[in-house]
């Protein structure tokens, strides 16, 4: 212990003036030097000077994609099914025979009917050869037209009640479900099946109060389809409400787009953009450019190899661009690289 201490004790007083000497040798390095003469780094950005250019105001707004022609085909007869003759996807043509009920109890009815009109028809043209011969009288000539025009009515009656069982398709387009089988009996006015028109599809969307005075028919409208993400679509406005709903306060506005291939099917999610209006000599800047300060937007322009900041208020969005309101003039040269990295009044090299 005793030979211990003055060892470290020598070992301290090393190490105290070793340190004193390196700290008055750096104070001696920076003495005559002043703080605000050490220089400091530019920060590489890139500008882009501004100019103003048109924008577009582009309303947005999402659908749901219906059918062209969507149709619930009825029963006209109650009776059998005899003969479905599509399936389910197959495609039918506007009065094609689909479907067939048994109507045969009709058909003994409409061959009597037609039988009893032909004589009826006979008979007035023998009557009335003797009517001009002024062998009956006008009277019997009367009877006998009206018991043929009974006999031609009831006849057309029996015929169309007799057609009620062969069932045609109103409209072209596809089975989409049948609600009987061949073979099940259905009641007059039930449901066959449910055709649809997919050549065109429309889209029917809400549009705020604020915003259907910018729309008209006729208009374009840029579709989008969710399963078909890339895809850009030309649709047309068809209808604009003139009454707003009453319960969310936004008008209909129904856009037709073609669907001739049938690749857009009723019930996919649709987003719609139409061009409300046209800004010409709009101030806009890149939407990167802008930088979040605390929930403040704010810029950074380049002047003289100093960065700048200023906020800014904001417009209409186009794609990747906003439209500036205040803050940013032409001829500014705003960062559009490099603006996370920079700060009021720091340098900046321009690349």
């Amino acid at each position: 212990m005793r030979v211990f201490r003055p060892v470290f004790s020598a070992f301290l007083i090393l190490t105290f003036i070793l340190l004193s000497q390196n700290g008055c040798d750096r104070s001696e390095s920076n003495a005559g030097v002043e703080p605000s003469k050490v220089e400091t780094k530019a920060i590489p950005v890139s500008v882009l000077e501004i100019q103003p250019v048109a924008i577009r105001d582009i309303l947005v707004l999402p659908g749901e994609t219906e059918a062209w022609q969507d149709v619930l085909v009825p029963a006209d007869t109650s009776g059998r099914v005899e003969w479905i003759g599509p399936k389910e996807g197959e495609q039918v043509k506007k009065g094609e025979l689909f479907a067939k009920i048994d109507v045969s109890a009709l058909k003994v009815a409409l061959e009597k009917a037609e039988v009893d009109y032909k004589l009826q028809k006979d008979l007035l043209e023998r009557r009335e050869k003797l009517f001009e011969r002024k062998s009956i009288s006008q009277e019997e000539l009367d009877r006998i037209r009206t018991q043929m025009s009974l006999a031609k009515h009831t006849f057309e009656q029996t015929r169309v009640e007799y057609e009620r069982g062969f069932t045609k398709s109103p409209i072209n387009g596809v089975i989409n479900y049948l609600y009987v089988d061949q073979g099940e009996f259905i009641e007059r006015g039930h449901t066959i099946a449910a055709i649809v028109n997919v050549d065109k599809i429309k889209i029917n969307v809400n549009v705020p109060e604020m915003d259907v005075r910018f729309l008209k028919t006729g208009q374009e409208s840029r579709v989008t389809i969710d399963a078909y993400p890339g895809e850009v679509l030309n649709g047309m406005i068809d209808f604009v409400a003139y009454k707003a709903d009453p319960t969310t306060k936004t008008f209909k506005v129904r856009v037709l787009v073609d669907n001739s291939k049938g690749k857009i099917r009723p019930g996919m999610i649709a987003r719609l953009a139409f061009i409300r209006r046209v800004i010409p000599d709009a101030v806009v800047a890149p939407l990167f450019a802008l930088v979040d300060k605390g929930g403040e937007r704010i810029v950074f322009l380049e002047k003289e190899g100093v960065a700048h900041s200023r906020t800014v208020s904001l417009g209409v969005i186009d794609n990747d661009r906003i439209q500036i309101l205040d803050g940013l003039n032409p001829g500014d040269r705003l960062i559009v690289k490099g603006q996370t990295q920079v700060e009021e009044g720091m340098k900046v090299s321009v690349q």
